[in-house]
């Protein structure tokens, strides 16, 4: 049986972090509860008091195909390498000088939103297609592929 997958960050920032990966990945902040306006007056209603309202946020794939992603307050901030990171497909079905261009393109585009750019790893035919290392505004490692 296949299983919903939802993707945590443990982060300092959820609504600034969930932005960014909004930006990055052409989702969208999830919007507020059915029956509300906007997430201030949902917060309102749930009495959660304004040093709380920055604990949590979300992002979604606007057609629903892509995990949820979520960002929640840790208090402590990242301090070594993931063990696990997101691939960003961004040049998928390009191979060459082609394809590392519209890597080094969207790594600019996203730098511009706060990423940082790492490594770059150059194709080696037959196996390796190069790709580009980046991390996001928190430091999590991301790849461009």
């Amino acid at each position: 049986m296949a299983r919903d997958l939802q993707i945590t960050f443990d982060c300092a920032d959820p609504a600034g972090l969930a932005v960014f990966w909004a930006e990055a990945l052409g989702y969208q902040v999830q919007g507020p509860p059915a029956g509300f306006e906007s997430w201030e007056q949902a917060l309102d209603a749930m009495g959660v008091p304004p040093e709380r309202r920055n604990d949590a946020s979300a992002v979604v794939d606007p057609d629903g195909a892509g995990p949820r992603l979520f960002f929640q307050r840790v208090p402590e901030g990242k301090q070594v390498k993931n063990r696990v990171h997101l691939d960003v497909r961004a040049a998928p079905g390009l191979q060459g000088d082609e394809r590392m261009a519209a890597l080094e393109a969207e790594a600019d585009r996203l730098v511009a939103h706060g990423a940082k750019r790492l490594e770059r790893f150059e194709p080696h035919p037959p196996l390796g297609a190069g790709h580009l290392v980046m991390a996001d505004p928190e430091g999590n490692e991301f790849c461009l592929d």
